[in-house]
């Protein structure tokens, strides 16, 4: 059911707190937990939860769900998807930090981990100690786009009508503090429109919102927004990587109306810390062997995503670029969570 505008907005009073510490121990504290756990020689040993922190329908679902095909035929038991919304991806990766250590529990993450310690004074999980990480699997650019009734068909136009009418027009977002609003907020800054945000529990509710005309922007991973986009239901107006997206080659980049914006999303997935190191480098082979698969290359293209394989140690400190990046954004937007 579509909802005719978004949650409370966010209450005030939270302080954001900077997140250097997390970057700093992301940058530091390499794979020291490789000596903490055994070897597991009978993995896997049952079905594996591949815990996705979001609703279905949203980026991180589609990535989850294209990747649990494969790896179920590479590590012979089934790779269960367990959607566990809440909280900006918090309450699933919570639940992700507190299973049981033996690689039968994974959790796909996205740009949002990198920035919760940013947003959240106290998390129920560490960032750093309470997962290893597996491996980085793609990058997605986000794709800008309205409601097809809304009079504009550029990036210049957008910013135009935003500025003749303060106030008047929406974006739907996946969230308060979520990386669709930090994308948003960083091009608002770009730019000066004044345009009223309007949070939603997860991207997939959020476009639907745009789709029905309550809302007319939306600023998604053009994973999440392209078949929309393919049946006309929203109208994509450009894209938000460096450069123009395959999967939709005729859209300019946001870059080129507003020099310097950049903002695209991306997936890895964690376990619980103490995993046992060889179960985590086991993994991290199926993933990387996956990335490389001529149809999984295929689909991410059509998508609009780009597999991005980085191994553990080098995602960790992609993680933290990432950490340093959106908290920048947060402190100059005075980004509050609900």
């Amino acid at each position: 059911m579509i909802a005719s505008s978004g949650p409370d907005r966010p209450q005030e009073g939270h302080r954001v707190r900077p997140a250097t510490p997390f970057a700093l121990a992301l940058l530091t504290l390499g794979m020291t937990w490789s000596a903490l756990a055994p070897a597991a020689e009978d993995y896997p040993s049952r079905p594996i939860r591949f815990i996705v922190p979001f609703p279905p329908g949203g980026s991180n679902d589609i990535m989850a769900r294209l990747m649990s095909l494969h790896l179920t035929e590479r590590l012979g038991k089934p790779v269960i998807i367990d959607n566990r919304a809440g909280a900006g991806s918090i309450v699933g990766t919570d639940i992700a930090s507190k299973a049981q250590p033996d690689g039968h529990t994974i959790v796909i993450i996205s740009a949002a981990f990198s920035f919760g310690s940013a947003l959240h004074a106290k998390l129920p999980y560490d960032p750093v100690k309470s997962f290893v990480p597996i491996s980085k699997l793609a990058t997605g650019p986000n794709a800008l786009a309205v409601y097809p009734g809304l009079p504009v068909k550029t990036v210049k136009e957008l910013i135009a009508l935003a500025k003749a009418k303060p106030g008047s027009l929406n974006f739907a977002g996946a969230g308060s503090g979520s990386s669709q609003h930090l994308a948003w907020e960083l091009f608002r800054m770009m730019t000066g429109v004044d345009v009223v945000h309007v949070p939603f529990k997860g991207g997939a509710p959020a476009v639907l919102d745009v789709m029905a005309g309550n809302s007319q922007i939306a600023l998604g991973t053009i994973v999440q927004l392209i078949p929309h986009i393919r049946s006309a239901k929203i109208r994509a107006i450009a894209t938000a990587g460096r450069k123009r997206s395959s999967a939709l080659p005729e859209l300019p980049t946001i870059d080129e109306t507003v020099p310097g914006y950049e903002a695209s999303n991306w997936w890895g997935v964690l376990a619980p810390a103490k995993t046992p190191e060889s179960t985590v480098v086991r993994l991290d082979k199926e993933f990387a062997s996956i990335l490389v698969l001529e149809d999984v290359r295929k689909r991410f293209a059509y998508d609009g995503a780009e597999p991005d394989y980085m191994s553990q140690g080098e995602f960790w400190k992609f993680a933290a670029a990432e950490t340093a990046k959106w908290t920048k954004v947060i402190k100059q937007a005075g980004i509050k969570p609900q």
